[in-house]
């Protein structure tokens, strides 16, 4: 696990597995108590919690104490700083898919159809 000194390749490495992802699925339709997070997953109490405690320490999610209830919530912060992070490759492949978009309308609106290299047959479709 990444160090507190790098809080976005914490949260990274938290979301890796599909495990911690399904439990913070749930937490978008509200808290929880372990026991409900637990039931979908064919894993023990302990290896729930172990997910649960990498998922706290990379602050995605917070623990509460209600007597013998420990309720789980979703913290939205971390996940927010990724989307942040994405966003400047998510713009850099607009831009290259713009391109492209552009690039095929000029060669539609130029009317030239493509053509086959000499020696080389149509493939059929299967």
């Amino acid at each position: 696990m990444a160090t507190s000194s790098d809080p976005l390749s914490t949260t990274l490495a938290a979301l890796a597995d599909p495990t911690r992802r399904a439990i913070l699925a749930r937490l978008t339709l509200g808290e929880t108590s372990v026991g409900e997070l637990a039931r979908p997953f064919d894993m023990t109490l302990p290896a729930i919690s172990k997910h649960l405690k990498v998922l706290e320490r990379a602050g995605l999610i917070a623990r509460g104490r209600e007597a013998q209830r420990r309720p789980c919530r979703l913290e939205s912060a971390p996940l927010r700083q990724v989307s942040e992070w994405l966003a400047t490759y998510r713009k850099f492949w607009e831009q290259r898919l713009d391109r492209l978009e552009s690039y095929l309308a000029a060669e539609q609106a130029a009317g030239e159809p493509r053509t086959r290299k000499a020696g080389t047959r149509a493939r059929k479709s299967r």
